[in-house]
Order: C-alpha cells, then sequence, then structure tokens
C-alpha cells in the first residue's frame, strides 16, 4: 500500500491513483493537537524531532487504515510511505534503522521514500508565537510516559517520592472512551499529592478520522514521538523513562496463541535497542530508559515507594486494551474488559501484592461469552506449554535479546508464576 504524506498546503505531490493521501493541515483526514499545547519550554522543536513526530503519525495513519485481513497471509502488510521531510540527509542515513524498527514493530514491511520540504505554515506561526511569549519558561530534567495505566501510575509515583520534581509527564489519547478520563484523574492526584502544577502534564491528542484497523501496533511509536518533539525542546541529554513491567515486554507470542495480536512490542529488549540506535542517528539527545525491564507487574506494585497512594488509587488506573468495547451493551463508563491479557497480567499482579482489587471488570470470571472463553482457554493452553527448563530459548521468540539473558528468563519465570497463581485461584 503506499501513502502520500502532505504537510504544507502548497505541496501538490502525488503518486498514482492507487495511493492513499494522508494530509496533516487537514482534521478531516488526520486531526491531532500538537500544535494547540503551547511550546513554554526553553527552546523551539529540532528539526529532526518534528520529522520524526510526522512520521509516527505517517505510520499510524497507515496501520490504520490498511486492513491485516486484507494481506496476502492475513496479517503482514507491505507500506510504502511517501514522507516530506526537513533534515534530508539526516533521515536518508537513518532510513535503513528506521525501516528495521518499525518491521520489527508491527510485523509489517515498511520502505520510506523521503523528499524535501520546507517548513510549513503552521509551524511558522507557532514558532513567531513561541518567540514573542512572554510566559515564564519551565526546563525539566527528565520526561516520563504517563499513560494512565498501571504502570506509568507507579513509575510516576517512584519518581516523585524520589524528589525527581524537574520531571515532565506526557500523555496520549485517541479515540474512544477510557484513556484521558484516567489520565485527567491521576493528573488531579499527582497534583494535589506533590504539588505539581498542570504545566508538568503535556497530553496529546491523534486520531486518524477513517481508520479501520484496530490492532494499532504502532500507536506507542507516534506516543513516544510526541515526548521526543518535547525533548528536543530541553537541548540536553535527557533521558526518556518509559515505565511498563519487563514481563509484558518480552511480548512472547508462543505462550498465549495469537490471542494477543494487537499487545505491543513496544518496550521489546530489541525494540528499545533499534529505537535508541535511531535517535542516535538523528543527534536527538535522548537516553530511553525502562526502570522495570527486570520487574513483573506484581513486583512493580509491591517495590512501589509509596503503598498507601498506589493501594487508595489502583482503581483510577486503566490496563485494558479496549476499554470503550461496552459501549456495545450500551455502557457508559469505561472499564476493564476481565479477560484480555493486560487485564489479567494486572489482576495476578494485585492479587501478588496481596489487595482487594475494588477496580471495575465486565468479565473477569471469563464466562460472559466465545471471547473471554477463548481468552481463558489460551492462557491454560500457554501455562500447560510453559516449562522453566527452556525460558532461555521462549523469551527469544519475539524477537532477538542480545544482553542480560538469564536475567530475561529468570522475569518470565516470574511473570508465569504470578499467572499461574492467579488463574488456579480462578479455578478453585
Amino acid at each position: 500500500m503506499k501513502i502520500v504524506c502532505h504537510i504544507n498546503k502548497t505541496d501538490t505531490f502525488e503518486v498514482d491513483e492507487q495511493a492513499i493521501n494522508v494530509d496533516f493541515f487537514d482534521s478531516n483526514s488526520f486531526s491531532y493537537t500538537f500544535w494547540k499545547n503551547k511550546n513554554k519550554l526553553p527552546y523551539w522543536y529540532s528539526q529532526q524531532a518534528l520529522d520524526l513526530l510526522y512520521i509516527s503519525m505517517a505510520v499510524f495513519a497507515a496501520d490504520r487504515l490498511c486492513l491485516r485481513k486484507d494481506a496476502h497471509d492475513g496479517w503482514s502488510r507491505e507500506f510504502s510511505i511517501f514522507m516530506p521531510i526537513l533534515e534530508y540527509d539526516m533521515w536518508q542515513n537513518a532510513k535503513s534503522t528506521l525501516e528495521e524498527m518499525l518491521n520489527f514493530l508491527s510485523g509489517d514491511k515498511w520502505t520510506f521514500i523521503f523528499r524535501r520540504r520546507e517548513q510549513s505554515e503552521e509551524e511558522k506561526i507557532n514558532n513567531n508565537k513561541w518567540e514573542k511569549s512572554k510566559q515564564k519558561i519551565k526546563s525539566y530534567d527528565q520526561i516520563c510516559m504517563f499513560s494512565g495505566g498501571m504502570d506509568s501510575f507507579i513509575g510516576t509515583i517512584d519518581l516523585l517520592e524520589s524528589n525527581s520534581d524537574k520531571t515532565l509527564f506526557v500523555s496520549h489519547y485517541g479515540g474512544g472512551k477510557g484513556t484521558k478520563e484516567f489520565q485527567d484523574i491521576l493528573k488531579e492526584k499527582f497534583i494535589n499529592k506533590y504539588s505539581l502544577e498542570s504545566r508538568d502534564f503535556h497530553q496529546y491528542y491523534a486520531k486518524v478520522v477513517s481508520g479501520v484497523e484496530d490492532t494499532t501496533r504502532t500507536r506507542s511509536f507516534m506516543f513516544f514521538s510526541h515526548a521526543l518533539a518535547v525533548a528536543s525542546c530541553l537541548r540536553k541529554q535527557v533521558h526518556l523513562i518509559i515505565p511498563e513491567n519487563g514481563f509484558i515486554s518480552l511480548n512472547i507470542p508462543s505462550t498465549f496463541s495469537r490471542i494477543g495480536t494487537s499487545s505491543t512490542r513496544t518496550t521489546h529488549p530489541h525494540y528499545m535497542s533499534l529505537f535508541q540506535k535511531l535517535l542516535d542517528l538523528i543527534e536527538l539527545k535522548v537516553t530511553l530508559v525502562n526502570p522495570y525491564q527486570f520487574k513483573t507487574k506484581g513486583e512493580m506494585l509491591l517495590n512501589c515507594k509509596n503503598q498507601s497512594f498506589v493501594r487508595e488509587n489502583l482503581d483510577n488506573t486503566m490496563s485494558c486494551s479496549h476499554p470503550d468495547n461496552g459501549r456495545m451493551q450500551k455502557e457508559k463508563e469505561a472499564r476493564h474488559c476481565g479477560y484480555c491479557l493486560p487485564c489479567v497480567i494486572r489482576q495476578a499482579a494485585i492479587m501478588r501484592a496481596g489487595i482487594i482489587d475494588q477496580s471495575s471488570y465486565r468479565d473477569n470470571k471469563f464466562n460472559g461469552g466465545k471471547v473471554s472463553k477463548t481468552c481463558l482457554n489460551s492462557y491454560r493452553l500457554g501455562l500447560r506449554k510453559f516449562n522453566p527448563k527452556y525460558a532461555f530459548m521462549t523469551i527469544q521468540s519475539s524477537g532477538f535479546i542480545e544482553n542480560n539473558i538469564e536475567d530475561y528468563a529468570n522475569l518470565y519465570i516470574r511473570g508465569m508464576e504470578e499467572l499461574k497463581t492467579y488463574l488456579e485461584e480462578l479455578d478453585a
């Protein structure tokens, strides 16, 4: 599939009639709020960071516009992205790494055809506004992803309990219910608890207007790229902290069959390594850090630095991969489905920590229909196949792991034990 992107209204570049146009200046094509968030940081966005942001949105658009079921194997698609960029030479040098990284992330085949562009009118207008702004500038030492999920909630608590008061938290949401509401609740909790300011939280919206594919493995790439654009405004070496439990990062497909195809490789060690290589090639001064790469979700919860605060607010976090599916049953509020893999890992973690779970689940007993029962059967099958002796081989099934193999193997074993304990209790 050919995807032709336009950032400037004056850009008339075309390929052929079969290509899909994605016009970032047209909200009927791609709706996003990046430029509505005023830049109150010390510097303007770097050109390569803006390129990365638009590339990530183009990738997300392609992902949403093309159904996997129409691919030759019912899953892997082939994309040619015709992309206008500001830093042409830099991206030509980074092209192969970008393509390799995205191939791994989404399981598709990505090819980029870059062309030069000039600064868009929107960029010029917002740059001028920033130049003339008299608002107080605030700088930060690090950036943390803030999704509204349990892992990012714990990660944020741990940072703030360590007196990391110069941390900027970046969140993203799209269409549907759930994500934004939980982010907003937690934001207010943190502001009140730790005396933060609203400007310490940047929240961005992005949506492909005519999107049809729901697996959206590339959403996280766009999420990160918003944070990286912001990081470029600091003009110093900073950490981008991505709090996610290492067990789900391993994304082991052979464990739970194809039920988890919408699950992400967002923080898989191989993906993180490729992403860091890309950032180095385009000269962004950012180091990707997952402090919990060797922790299960249960271990994250048990070791959280403010136990009373985390326990009081667990039900204000959202872990579900499809929190707004309740609209089919005319539910007004978003809540956990209870049976997807992230929901099950969440419940297993809460049980491991010995906490009474007050979260709302649609069907965490797996008796609500065919989908939930299929999920339960896949988890049971995965546990039957699980053999700790072969953990060091199993962890390689979703992608090459070069370093810390023993640590990841032990992590995988502990994560499976958490799941096993939870499901056995469910069957009791």
